[in-house]
């Protein structure tokens, strides 16, 4: 381009040679160079513009790389984690097969264990029920066999039997075998003991007039008895239940006088205070 326009000035200035004057020649030469000037000025500027261009093209081939290079970078490390996860599942759905065989297996073990034992059990509980009816067998046998030899209770059974009916709240069932054995050991060392009892289980209903008649029974009938003593302090307290206290003083003062060093004498004495 450069060798084109300097031969079409040259060629120019040949041709307005041969015809121009001095003067136009002059001018004609200063428009040139001014020409030359401005070429050399565009050719510069165009230089200038080539190498910023060649800068922003190079820049930008080196960025379009990185993001070329980055982008393989992420694609392959996408795909070695697809690869991954492929190869995860292949083992999890592996895993997954056998833990299913392994499942399986133990469940069709334990279903026939549950068929064997209960079979096991039906037979046991065959077996059980043959045992309960030879064992009831037996007891009737055995019951059968008591009653035919049974031996009549000592006089002490018959008390201290009295005594735990007794302590169990059941009045009518202790009296009634208290009374038994009054009625058949009248003059054993007990009978006070025994006869002594049957008024409380009349007190302890509040049924006072017939625990008054049970306890004088004692008095009258075992005097020096250990119970006297006691017997006589609870007539008094039925007595003064049933407001008769005129009664209540007599024994209680008896009460002192039979035996004044007793238990039952101190407490009469605060009952006698007691009373009006």
């Amino acid at each position: 381009m450069q060798t084109a326009l300097r031969f079409a000035i040259l060629s120019l200035t040949l041709t307005l040679a041969g015809c121009a004057t001095q003067g136009s020649l002059d001018n004609t030469r200063n428009d040139i160079d001014a020409v030359k000037t401005r070429l050399f000025s565009v050719e510069r500027d165009l230089a200038g513009i080539r190498s910023e261009t060649r800068e922003q093209m190079g820049t930008i081939e080196k960025e379009l790389k990185s993001e070329i290079s980055g982008i393989r970078k992420i694609a392959a490390d996408t795909q070695a984690t697809v690869d991954s996860n492929k190869a995860e599942m292949q083992a999890l759905n592996g895993r997954l097969d056998d833990l299913g065989t392994t499942v399986k297996k133990p469940s069709e073990d334990l279903s026939r264990y549950r068929d064997d034992a209960d079979k096991r059990i039906i037979i046991m509980e065959d077996r059980i029920l043959k045992l309960q009816a030879m064992v009831d067998d037996l007891n009737k046998k055995t019951a059968e066999s008591n009653l035919q030899k049974e031996v009549p209770a000592s006089p002490d059974a018959i008390y201290m039997k009295g005594l735990e009916i007794y302590k169990t709240g059941n009045m009518p069932g202790a009296r009634e075998r208290f009374q038994k054995f009054v009625e058949q050991n009248p003059s054993h060392d007990l009978a006070a003991n025994a006869q002594y009892w049957i008024g409380e289980t009349y007190y302890s209903e509040k049924s006072y007039e017939p625990a008054i008649l049970a306890f004088q029974e004692v008095i009258k009938n075992y005097p020096g008895k250990e119970k006297v003593p006691a017997a006589m302090l609870k007539q008094a307290m039925a007595f003064q239940a049933i407001k008769d206290f005129k009664s209540a003083k007599y024994v209680l003062k008896k009460l002192i006088e039979s035996s004044p060093k007793s238990e039952e004498a101190k407490k009469a004495k605060e009952m006698l205070k007691e009373i009006k």
